[in-house]
């Protein structure tokens, strides 16, 4: 079976501050150890061994020559990007982003070894695991009864049902700044658990599933570094450094 890889690499509408700040086009051009961030992604999948096609999603197609990568003109928000893709290039799909500068073969590899057997399946990283790779990182974490995660930047879109997920996925991205808009997606005993600190991610992937009409899983990446991107200056100081330092 051939094994698709979808990086993403566009902007958001709107100038990207990030680029700016290193002086570039766009965020996966900033150069990490002297290699833009979005040929390391590259370099990585294809040492993985696991990928046979690579693609590249990016608003302006003509910024990206990379001999036998393919390339997609990305949509208005990431969610459609993918969504757009999926139509384009089918199941199944490894989607990750140009920004995730530290990604190793090892972790692709792992990720892809414990796939449930779900329509549609993310990455994640405890934060034990994060702040000890990298104690001086600021990260995000989604808080649940078992544990605190941060997303890895890895997804895999695993047969033509995950579609669905996209399709809500637009919706989250659309609510992104109503938190309490989503938790009502998710259910009234889940924004109960969620503000008493009892919703367990077991509870909320099953939410996910019975509202998005597809299944869902996760793997637990045990490297933190997996879960560190580069979003902001202080993420690609940080992230210079453990490559270059």
């Amino acid at each position: 079976m051939t094994r698709t890889a979808l990086v993403l690499a566009g902007v958001r509408p709107g100038r990207d501050a990030l680029a700016d700040f290193a002086g570039v086009t766009h965020k996966a051009l900033i150069p990490i150890g002297g290699v833009p961030m979005l040929e390391r992604v590259i370099a990585a999948l294809r040492a993985s061994g696991r990928i046979d096609r690579i693609v590249v999603s990016i608003d302006r197609p003509e910024l990206i020559d990379l001999p036998d990568v393919e390339v997609l003109r990305s949509s208005t928000s990431v969610s459609r990007s993918v969504g757009e893709a999926f139509e384009k290039l089918g199941a199944p799909l490894l989607v990750t982003t140009a920004d995730h500068a530290l990604l190793e073969p090892e972790w692709i590899r792992w990720f892809l070894d414990h796939l449930p057997d779900a329509d549609v399946v993310a990455g994640l990283a405890r934060d034990r695991d994060v702040m000890a790779a990298a104690p001086d990182t600021k990260r995000t974490f989604l808080r649940f009864r078992d544990g605190r995660f941060s997303g890895c930047n890895l997804f895999y879109l695993r047969d033509p049902r995950a579609v669905r997920a996209i399709q809500m996925w637009q919706i989250v991205e659309n609510e992104r700044k109503k938190p309490f808009t989503l938790l009502r997606r998710l259910g009234v005993r889940a924004v109960i658990a969620a503000l008493f600190g009892r919703l367990t991610l077991g509870y909320a992937m099953r939410r996910i599933e019975q509202i998005a009409g597809c299944s869902a899983g996760v793997v637990e990446l045990p490297f933190g570094r997996a879960a560190i991107d580069v979003d902001k200056p202080a993420d690609l100081v940080l992230v210079r450094k453990m490559v270059e330092g």
